[in-house]
């Protein structure tokens, strides 16, 4: 969805933009090849890979862009760094990469056997492995239910827990058969092993933890008129960009219902289909209106 992202982010073409989930670089090269030469964006990651490629990716723009390693929950922070004093858009695209996903190293995906890990930020201590080999079953029971709405959350809980106690859960491959061993007669849908693993990563990486975070800290750095893109992949995440929207008091929402992939998107990218993009931007002071 980069088209609908760029076309609704630029409201000023010399305008100051954040992609606060900058990844590989591919919004933030769209929105400063749409934008003035002026126009300067500052890139946050916390996942150090990215960092590198995406700095490969828009070495072309030189000193208009600004790349920083770091969570996005810090993003008051790193503009009082950068002596940012506000700005005319900022992205968030939540979630996981394709190019995460498609590392079998980073243990994010069950396509490829891979280390249980799942961590965006590869320097904070707690992983996957540690999850799946040390939390009770009731730990792993919630965890799979509240962040990945698993029905059968306790049944997989359980088994996890059988298993673990024969030899340790050590990779994606030995997981992806504990919980598709829970699925007897399975037909159709999407694979079992999805929202586990969905579950999983929210978890280790506090992603509905650092959402909220950031987005009470955004707004005040925003000028009149600047734009708010929220790419949305889970319902919880949706649920509290919505929610978010609605009851902030210096906010109009843009978009009315949420923006989704078209057919042809999804087809190219199959990834994409559960994206929904939400769009605020901060209201324009009435005249005699303090600051």
């Amino acid at each position: 969805m980069i088209a609908e992202v760029v076309q609704y982010l630029i409201t000023d073409p010399q305008g100051v933009y954040v992609d606060a989930t900058v990844g590989g670089g591919g919004h933030a090269k769209a929105i400063l090849e749409k934008a003035s030469p002026q126009a300067v964006l500052i890139g946050i990651d916390r996942d150090q890979e990215a960092i590198e490629t995406a700095s490969q990716v828009l070495a072309e723009f030189g000193t208009r862009v600004k790349l920083i390693q770091g969570s996005f929950s810090r993003i008051a922070e790193i503009l009082i760094q950068e002596k940012i004093k506000t700005i005319h858009g900022i992205l968030f695209d939540l979630g996981v990469s394709s190019r995460q996903l498609d590392a079998p190293e980073r243990g994010f995906s069950f396509s490829q056997d891979g280390p249980l890990d799942m961590r965006m930020d590869r320097t904070q201590k707690i992983d996957a492995c540690q999850v799946v080999n040390s939390f009770s079953e009731k730990e792993l029971a919630d965890i799979f239910f509240y962040y990945g709405e698993e029905r059968k959350s306790r049944k997989i809980a359980r088994s996890i827990v059988l298993a673990r106690q024969r030899k340790p859960i050590m990779t994606t491959g030995e997981l992806e058969k504990i919980i598709w061993d829970c699925h007897p007669g399975r037909r159709g849908g999407i694979h079992p092993a999805t929202r586990v693993f969905m579950a999983l990563r929210i978890y280790v990486n506090q992603e509905l933890d650092e959402l909220p975070k950031a987005l009470a800290s955004i707004v005040q750095y925003m000028k009149e008129g600047a734009r708010l893109v929220i790419l949305s992949y889970h319902s919880l995440e949706d649920r509290i960009v919505k929610n978010f929207f609605r009851n902030h008091d210096q906010l109009e929402v843009i978009t009315r219902k949420p923006i989704i992939p078209s057919q042809q998107e999804i087809q190219s990218n199959p990834r994409a289909r559960s994206a929904k993009m939400r769009v605020a931007q901060k209201l324009l002071r009435e005249e005699g209106t303090p600051a």
